[in-house]
C-alpha cells in the first residue's frame, strides 16, 4: 500500500473529536427515512481520487446523509451532484453523478479532500475541530507534493482552514494571508520542498449557493477549468458556450 492509501485508512479510524464522533455515529444509527435500507459509513471520510493528481479540490466537511452515508467525498448529496456534473462537463470525471462508493466513478487528474473529515452538526465544525483535523490535510499535501500544481478551495471556511496547512506542508503563503473570494487566484511560491502552487477560490457547492444562483454551473466550470489549466491538465467541455451564453 502506498502512502496515501495508508493515510486514508488512518483517517477512517480517527476518533479525535468527541462531538463529531457522537454525531456521525448517531446519524448512522438513526438514518434518514429515504435511506433506511442503507448501511451508513458513519466514520471519517478520506480523500478521493488519484494519488498522483496535479489538481486538488478542498471542500468543507462530509454531509451527514451524503458522504457520511456513502463513505466517499461529495457522494450521495446535491452538492456532490453539482460538483461532479461540472467535473464531468469539462472532462475530469468519468460520469456526471456520484451515488455510491461502488458506482464506478473515476476522476482524471483531480483529487477531492476536506479540512474536516467527519460530518459536523448543522454542517458547522468548530475552530477547534478544524485545527484538530488539520494534520491529516498537511500529511495529504505532503504526499501529493511531487505532482500537485493547483488547488481549488470551496468556500471561506475551507480557505481559512487550508492556508495554514499549505504553509505547514512547505509552500510560502503570503502575509497577510490573502482573503477568500470567488474566482480569486493566489500563486504560492515554491520552496526547496515544493513546487509553486496556484490556489483558486470558489463559492462552495452548497444548496444555499446553488439554489439561489450565487454559484451557477457556468461559474463553477470556469474556476475548475482555470485551475485544471494551471495544473497542466487539458479539460474540454462547453468553453465556447461559457464565453458567449448568459450566466446560467
Amino acid at each position: 500500500m502506498d502512502g496515501l492509501g495508508e493515510l486514508d485508512e488512518r483517517i477512517s479510524g480517527c476518533r479525535a473529536c468527541p462531538r463529531l464522533v457522537e454525531w456521525r455515529e448517531e446519524v448512522a444509527r438513526t438514518k434518514r427515512a429515504a435511506f433506511a435500507d442503507w448501511t451508513y459509513w458513519g466514520r471519517p471520510v478520506p480523500g478521493f481520487g488519484p494519488h498522483d493528481a496535479p489538481l486538488l479540490i478542498v471542500g468543507l466537511a462530509p454531509a451527514a446523509h451524503g458522504a457520511n452515508r456513502t463513505g466517499r467525498m461529495f457522494t450521495g448529496d446535491r452538492s456532490g451532484d453539482v460538483l461532479y456534473r461540472a467535473l464531468y462537463d469539462i472532462g475530469l470525471a468519468s460520469r456526471p453523478d456520484a451515488v455510491s462508493a461502488d458506482d464506478g466513478l473515476t476522476l482524471h487528474g483531480v483529487r477531492i479532500t476536506s479540512p474536516v473529515h467527519c460530518a459536523p452538526p448543522a454542517n458547522k465544525p468548530t475552530p477547534a475541530e478544524r485545527d484538530t483535523c488539520r494534520p491529516w490535510l498537511v500529511q495529504e499535501l505532503h504526499l501529493l507534493r511531487p505532482t500537485l500544481r493547483a488547488v481549488v478551495v470551496l468556500g471561506g471556511f475551507g480557505w481559512q482552514a487550508a492556508l495554514p496547512a499549505f504553509a505547514e506542508a512547505g509552500w510560502a503563503v503570503p502575509r497577510p494571508r490573502p482573503a477568500f473570494a470567488h474566482g480569486a487566484r493566489v500563486d504560492l511560491e515554491g520552496t526547496e520542498e515544493a513546487e509553486a502552487l496556484a490556489l483558486f477560490g470558489c463559492f462552495h457547492v452548497s444548496q444555499r449557493n446553488t439554489f439561489t444562483g450565487r454559484l451557477t454551473p457556468r461559474m463553477l466550470r470556469g474556476v475548475l477549468r482555470d485551475a485544471a489549466g494551471a495544473a497542466g491538465l487539458h479539460p474540454f467541455g462547453p468553453a465556447q458556450e461559457d464565453r458567449d451564453a448568459p450566466a446560467s
